[in-house]
C-alpha cells in the first residue's frame, strides 16, 4: 500500500457539488497531524474548515487559493509515512525506458478502494522530486477506471503527438504576501493548531501578526503581546466603491461571477418562487407592551448577561402559534403532506457572503432563556462567517428580519422545502388609536407567505394573527395559552 494518500474534496452536506478553495493552512514540506485543519474551503452554504483525514508531511497542493474544484477532486497529497526515507521506485520500473507525455495520458490507473477519483496523481516534492505512485511514473491527467482486459487504448497505440503538459501541483510560493483592501496579509499563515485556537478565543487575526519563530511561524507569546496591546486605530476605508471602480471595463459594465451562496440563493429562490404558489398576508401590530415587556425582563437579575432583542418575542411568538397551527409547520411531499412535530426554526442573516438562512434545532422544546443563548449563538456564528452547512440544513419554518434595515415589511420567498415565512418589519413610533384616543405607540407591520397548497387563508390568517396576539400583549397570550 502506497504511503502518500491523496485527499479529495469532501461533500460537505446536502450534495454540493464543489467549493471554492479560500486559504491553504498549511504548505509543502509541513508536518500535519490527524484531524488538523488544512485548508479553508467556502461552499455554497458556509465557509468551513477541513481538517486532515491523516497525519504525515504534506507532498503537493494540486489546487490555489481561489479555485472552485468539484466535490471528490484531489485537493492534497500526504506522505504518511514520512520517516521511512525517500520515496523510490522498484528496481523494475528504474529499468523501463522513460515514458512520453501522450503514453502517460493513456495509461489507466486503477483507484484506490474501487473508487473512481477524479483529479491529479503526482507533484512537486521537498528536493525536486516527483511524488509518484511506484510502478506508474508521474502523471498529470485524470485518474480513470482500468479498461477491459484484452482492450487496447486507441490513444495509446498511436505515435507520440505533441500534447499541452498538464499544469503541475500548485505548491504556494513564500512570495510577497497578498494584500487585502484593508492592507491586511492574506494567505497561509505558519501557527500550530494549538496557537490558532488561542488566537480566535483571543479575538487576535493571525493574518497581522509577523511571527518570531522558526521560519517565521507565529508563537503563544506573539498572540498573546498581540492581545495585550493598545487596539491601533485602524484607517477608515470605504471599499464598495473602490471596487467597483476598478471593476468596470471600457464598456462600463461590470459583471460578477454567480458562485457560493450566491449561486445557492438564486438557485433556491427560483425553484421556491416557480413550484410554491405563494401567498403573502400583512398584519400592523402595537407592540407597545412587547418593548416594555423587554425592558423588565433585561432588569431582571439573570438576564443582565442576555442579548434580548424584539425577535426574541417574534421567535417565541411563531413556536407558540405553531403548536396552535401545527399545519404550519409542515412540507408538500407530491403525494402527501409532511406534517413537523418539530421546529427548526431557521433566521435569516445577511453575511458579507451573501444571505443565509441557519436554524435552531427543535426550537420549540427550548425555554426563553434557551431560545435567547441560541439565536446570539447563531448570530455571533454567522458574523464570523463560520456557520456550518448543518446548521442550515433541515429548516422547517423562517423568520426574516427586514427591520434591522428600516423597512416596513416585505413579501418573503419560501425557503425550499417550508410551507411559512415570516418577514418582522421596523418597530417605529406611530399615532395609533388606544383607548379611544390617538396616541404615540411602537408599532410593526408582519408580513407572512404560505404555501397555498397547504395553509388556505384562513389558516394562514388565524397563524399571523395569535403572532400578532402575542406581540400585543405577551404576558396575557402566555397565560390563555399555556
Amino acid at each position: 500500500m502506497s504511503r502518500i494518500k491523496t485527499f479529495n474534496l469532501p461533500d460537505l452536506g446536502e450534495g454540493l457539488t464543489e467549493g471554492e478553495i479560500l486559504a491553504w493552512l498549511v504548505k509543502v514540506g509541513d508536518d500535519i497531524e490527524l484531524n488538523q485543519p488544512i485548508v479553508e474551503v467556502e461552499t455554497a452554504k458556509a465557509a468551513v474548515e477541513i481538517p486532515a483525514k491523516w497525519a504525515g508531511r504534506v507532498q503537493a497542493i494540486f489546487h490555489p487559493e481561489g479555485t472552485t474544484v468539484e466535490v471528490g477532486s484531489p485537493i492534497i497529497a500526504i506522505d504518511t509515512d514520512p520517516t521511512a526515507g525517500p520515496i523510490e521506485q522498484s528496481k523494475d520500473d528504474a529499468s523501463r525506458p522513460t515514458p512520453s507525455a501522450a503514453s502517460l495520458a493513456a495509461v489507466e490507473v486503477a483507484p484506490e478502494e474501487g473508487m473512481v477519483e477524479p483529479g491529479l496523481i503526482g507533484g512537486v516534492a521537498p528536493g525536486g522530486r516527483t511524488a509518484v505512485l511506484v510502478g506508474y511514473g508521474p502523471r498529470n491527467a485524470p485518474a480513470k477506471r482500468r479498461p477491459r482486459k484484452g482492450g487496447v487504448p486507441a490513444q495509446a497505440a498511436a505515435p507520440a503527438a505533441p500534447v499541452q503538459p498538464a499544469p503541475a501541483p500548485v505548491v504556494p510560493a513564500p512570495a510577497a504576501p497578498a494584500v487585502n483592501g484593508n492592507g491586511r496579509v492574506t494567505g497561509a499563515v505558519l501557527a500550530k493548531p494549538p496557537v490558532r485556537k488561542l488566537a480566535k478565543d483571543l479575538g487576535v487575526d493571525l493574518a497581522t501578526l509577523t511571527g518570531s519563530g522558526p521560519l517565521g511561524s507565529i508563537t503563544r507569546e506573539d498572540v498573546q503581546r498581540a492581545a495585550s496591546a493598545p487596539a491601533a486605530a485602524e484607517p477608515l476605508t470605504v471599499a464598495a466603491p473602490a471596487t467597483a471602480a476598478a471593476s468596470f471595463g471600457a464598456d462600463r459594465e461590470q459583471r460578477i461571477p454567480v458562485k457560493g451562496v450566491r449561486k445557492l440563493t438564486a438557485e433556491n429562490m427560483a425553484r421556491s418562487a416557480f413550484t410554491a404558489p405563494h401567498v403573502t398576508e400583512f398584519l400592523t401590530v402595537d407592540v407597545t407592551r412587547a418593548m416594555k415587556a423587554l425592558d423588565r425582563l433585561r432588569e431582571r437579575r439573570e438576564w443582565r448577561d442576555v442579548r434580548v432583542s424584539p425577535l426574541l418575542l417574534v421567535a417565541k411568538a411563531v413556536l407558540l402559534a405553531v403548536k396552535r397551527h401545527p399545519m404550519v409547520n409542515s412540507t408538500w411531499a407530491g403525494d402527501e403532506i409532511v406534517v413537523k412535530d418539530y421546529v427548526n426554526l431557521g433566521i435569516a442573516a445577511a453575511t458579507e457572503r451573501g444571505l443565509i438562512v441557519p436554524n435552531i434545532k427543535d426550537a420549540g422544546r427550548l425555554s426563553l432563556r434557551e431560545l435567547a443563548d441560541a439565536m446570539t449563538a447563531l448570530v455571533q456564528t454567522a458574523k464570523q462567517g463560520k456557520t456550518s452547512p448543518a446548521d442550515m440544513s433541515g429548516g422547517t419554518l423562517t423568520i426574516t428580519n427586514v427591520g434591522v434595515f428600516g423597512v416596513d415589511t416585505g413579501t418573503p420567498i419560501l425557503p425550499p422545502g417550508e410551507s411559512a415565512i415570516l418577514a418582522f418589519g421596523a418597530v417605529r413610533e406611530l399615532p395609533w388609536v388606544h383607548k379611544g384616543k390617538v396616541k404615540p405607540r411602537l408599532v410593526t407591520t408582519l408580513g407572512l407567505s404560505f404555501d397555498h397548497r397547504i395553509i388556505d387563508g384562513e389558516l394562514g390568517s388565524k397563524f399571523l394573527r395569535d403572532i400578532g396576539d402575542f406581540l400585543a400583549d405577551p404576558e396575557a397570550a402566555l397565560l390563555a395559552w399555556t
